[in-house]
């Protein structure tokens, strides 16, 4: 009998202490996203692309989240490749494409935040990957990172509008890129 009693308030105690765990409270942000980019393995102007993005955040301590993040962006970009000329030859014509881009990226990681009045300022450090296709150059999968913070404005209680930017780096066709991604949308919180 004892035994069977030591059993159930030990699995009523580690009960308690696992849903201490999980997050009570957090947020989901889905938007417009606009993503500057190179997404392109030749020398290329920098890309404007848009798209979405969508979060989602737990929190684990009130001033500490942990945040999964997903983007994708569309557009075009031009692409020029030169000619190699030799000393004293003259100049060669360049070729110029414009190329469809499509990128998505998908991040994990910690979000810190502090919440002042109607404002609630944030920063994260994001992990993850990223995967572009382009027609004429192909796909690629790479590692990627997210560094950047944003504001919650609450508009009411569960809702609030959020300014986000992003440094985001990938590491597609064996180059890196350094982009620069701004979102703006709609924030519901639980």
């Amino acid at each position: 009998m004892r035994k069977i009693g030591f059993i159930v308030v030990s699995l009523l105690l580690l009960a308690g202490l696992a849903s201490a765990q999980v997050p009570t409270s957090g947020n989901v942000f889905f938007g417009y996203s606009y993503y500057n980019a190179s997404p392109l393995p030749v020398e290329t102007s920098r890309t404007n692309l848009n798209g979405w993005e969508g979060s989602f955040e737990g929190k684990i301590i009130p001033w500490v989240g942990m945040v999964a993040d997903f983007s994708e962006h569309y557009g075009n970009a031009s692409s020029c490749i030169l000619p190699v000329v030799p000393v004293g030859s003259g100049s060669g014509q360049s070729s110029c494409s414009n190329v469809i881009s499509h990128e998505q990226n998908f991040f994990f990681g910690p979000r810190v935040s502090l919440s002042i009045r109607k404002f609630r300022p944030f920063a994260e450090a994001l992990f993850g990957g990223g995967h572009v296709n382009t027609n004429g150059f192909g796909s690629d999968t790479s590692f990627a990172t997210a560094l950047g913070g944003g504001l919650d404005y609450k508009i009411i209680r569960p809702v609030a509008w959020r300014f986000q930017g992003d440094y985001i780096q990938t590491r597609f066709f064996g180059t890196t890129q350094n982009n620069v991604r701004l979102s703006t949308g709609i924030v519901i919180r639980f």
